[in-house]
């Protein structure tokens, strides 16, 4: 696999290796000791993740307060912008954002660690992502901030306006989600 850093060090871009001929390809999708020997990063995960989506969808950009989910993200169908925000107070990249084409093609995965605001829009006419995560769904704890947030400047590529889920629609920004969150 390969390992290649984005302009927040923590999130990875990781590309296995395929080997593939006539009959179609393999690859390892996730192999723990290789995953902590070429990341760095010492994790469990906890619970497996398929979501389905039509073009248009944006899902996001969601994150808890507790019990904060480290997420390895790809595609195995369609194709997807995925974007990762850094909400993490303190760090040199935060409010940064960084965003990576996922595709069933280029078989690429990112690694959000815990404390990341993800998210991402579908691009293909139909996209199914698979995601591990370190820690278990938490409802209560799940928050969101506006995709559209001027203060992040995502710069999604979007051909008109995004399908949102009602949570999504009403997401605050940033400011005021985490001053929210503080209180």
């Amino acid at each position: 696999m390969k390992i290649t850093p984005t302009e927040i060090p923590d999130v990875l871009v990781i590309e296995p290796k395929v080997f593939g001929d006539a009959r179609g390809f393999f690859f390892e999708s996730f192999n723990e000791q290789a995953f902590h020997r070429e990341t760095g990063a010492q994790v469990a995960f906890r619970q497996d993740n398929h979501s389905r989506s039509a073009k248009g969808v944006l899902r996001g950009l969601h994150y808890q307060v507790k019990q904060p989910q480290g997420k390895l993200v790809r595609v195995v169908r369609g194709a997807v912008f995925d974007v990762v925000v850094d909400i993490r107070q303190g760090s040199p990249t935060f409010g940064k954002w960084v965003g990576v084409e996922l595709t069933e093609e280029n078989h690429l995965q990112v690694w959000v660690p815990p404390g990341l605001a993800h998210g991402f829009l579908v691009v293909s006419e139909m996209a199914d992502v698979l995601y591990k995560a370190t820690d278990y769904y938490a409802p209560e704890h799940e928050r969101s901030i506006a995709w559209n947030d001027p203060a992040i400047g995502v710069r999604w590529p979007l051909d008109g306006a995004p399908l949102l889920s009602a949570k999504d629609a009403v997401a605050p920004t940033m400011a005021d989600g985490l001053r929210r969150d503080a209180a």
